[in-house]
């Protein structure tokens, strides 16, 4: 019996039900990825006031919501004209309860600039797509079906639900319109809707790579701050997120070329590799950001040296390297270059097979793993 949307028990349930009873909750992640289900879930007896709603926004200007509920969800809300100067009024004057749970499908620190600092009054999560950790916990699949499913048609609860191709075609075409023809134009003036969609179909194709923002212009034949902004933009709301080089020298690092991936795991053109390495950087990404909303320091990077070696990816902790994983799809003997990076140190090193069904581990301490095994055994909070 396979969970509906309303049944799963996402990840951050437990930490923003104990955080909200002190500080406002800001919860952020991409459109469909399940904020609104989570926030119903955490509190039954609530109310939800979504600032889209003409009828909710009057609400909200009144500031005539229920305080006799236990919470009161604004969704959306970052689209209210100084929304971080009035929530910091609100908490300020009338404190909780009620808990506040603000949840956006954008990233909220693209309207940092909006009104006043609600420095020390909130706490941020993040909700991801489902991986294949949080199917096989609570999606009632077996690993190798999860990661089947997980490769077809994305991670996101409804078309991962339903499990069928046909529907995550449709529903993604929808799913992308919706964000380029209604939530762009919240961010930005942009109505070149078309480049951007040209933009995302080229990102598509380059999954993994470096990626030239001077190669993009040309094929887009558009200036290159234009098409570096365009990129910023579809990060803001969710649709990429870009993975940088490491360097010890941060703003070396954030110079040089990046790698972008889909947080639909399953939108990457091409074979079931780059499908399978998007896979794994979304995994990546949600596990370090899970850590950072609860307090910790883990980033996710990539190393590469100027004659082109590279492990795709690189977990650094407190600030320094800790776990080099290289992600295959077939490829069970292990890239050279995850024992050249980092010769001398205590890393970490893992290459991630997706159709290995046993692990192999070396004298050195250097492991192949099963997709399923590794996937499922995501922990950056380890603390060794």
């Amino acid at each position: 019996q396979k969970a509906s949307m309303a049944d799963l028990p996402r990840y951050p349930h437990d930490a923003i039900a104990t955080d909200m009873r002190e500080k406002i909750v800001l919860l952020s992640g991409p459109r469909q990825c399940g904020k609104t289900t989570l926030s119903r879930m955490i509190e039954p007896d609530h109310q939800y006031l979504n600032y889209d709603s003409a009828e909710h926004r009057l609400l909200l200007q009144q500031k005539a919501w229920d305080r006799g509920k236990p919470l009161v969800v604004f969704d959306e809300l970052h689209k209210m004209p100084d929304w971080k100067a009035w929530l910091k009024g609100i908490y300020d004057v009338e404190g909780l309860p009620p808990a506040l749970l603000v949840t956006g499908s954008a990233r909220l620190a693209a309207f940092k600039k909006v009104g006043d600092s609600l420095a020390g009054r909130h706490f941020h999560h993040r909700l991801h797509p489902l991986d294949l950790k949080e199917a096989v916990a609570h999606a009632g699949l077996e690993p190798a079906e999860a990661l089947e499913q997980l490769l077809r048609v994305g991670g996101f609860p409804e078309p991962f639900l339903r499990g069928s191709e046909r529907w995550y075609g449709r529903w993604r075409r929808s799913h992308v319109d919706i964000i380029l023809r209604e939530d762009l134009l919240d961010l930005s003036a942009v109505r070149d809707i078309v480049s951007i969609e040209t933009l995302i179909e080229l990102l598509r194709h380059r999954v993994g790579s470096p990626l030239s923002v001077d190669s993009l212009a040309r094929d887009l034949q558009k200036n290159r701050n234009t098409v570096q902004y365009w990129l910023e933009l579809l990060e803001n709301l969710y649709v990429v997120f870009r993975v940088a080089p490491w360097h010890r020298n941060v703003a070396r690092s954030l110079l040089k070329t990046p790698k972008y991936y889909f947080y639909d795991c399953a939108m990457p053109a091409g074979d079931e590799g780059a499908r399978f390495e998007n896979l794994v950087a979304c995994a990546l990404l949600k596990e370090a950001e899970r850590v950072q909303d609860e307090g910790g320091d883990v980033a996710l990077q990539y190393v590469r040296d100027r004659d082109g070696r590279e492990v795709d990816f690189l977990i650094v902790k407190d600030g320094q390297p800790w776990q080099l994983v290289e992600v295959k799809w077939g490829e069970a003997d292990p890239s050279p270059h995850l024992r050249r990076f980092f010769a001398d140190e205590p890393l970490r090193r893992v290459q991630v097979v997706g159709t290995l069904t046993e692990a192999r581990s070396f004298p050195d301490g250097l492991r192949v793993e099963p997709a399923a095994e590794f996937l499922t055994g995501l922990d950056f909070s380890a603390s060794d």
